[in-house]
């Protein structure tokens, strides 16, 4: 079994920016791809960035991109995500998910197995 644990959410003004960390316990993720995942009420969960077992290969969601930086420290067994110019479109609970099975990275929900609790982020206007 993997826990995954979620932190560094909280309150940001719009422009400004969050790291988010996961925290991985009970199997070593490194022979995991992972990734981040958000869901604002009423609506669906939705792919935000993944990125591969080593670290060299990352995908982030086209909404996104260009103000997120997807990373791990495998020895840490943490994954980090940092956002900037962050709007408040971009408030949502966010998710970390493993991904133990899968050869390539995707944005597919059901390829993860392990999911964390979600971490709020909330963005002022």
């Amino acid at each position: 079994q993997v826990q995954l644990v979620e932190s560094g959410g909280g309150l940001v003004q719009t422009g400004g920016s969050l790291r988010l960390s996961c925290a991985a316990s009970g199997r070593a993720v490194s022979t995991a791809a992972m990734g981040w995942f958000r869901q604002a009420p009423g609506k669906e969960r939705e792919f935000v960035a993944a990125i591969s077992r080593s670290g060299a290969n990352r995908y982030y969601a086209d909404s996104m991109k260009g103000r997120l930086t997807i990373s791990r420290d495998n020895a840490k067994n943490t994954m980090y995500l940092q956002m900037n110019s962050l709007n408040p479109e971009d408030t949502a609970v966010y998710y970390c998910a493993a991904d133990f099975g899968g050869k390539y990275l995707t944005t597919r929900d059901d390829a993860y197995d392990y999911w964390g609790q979600g971490t709020q982020v909330t963005v002022s206007s």
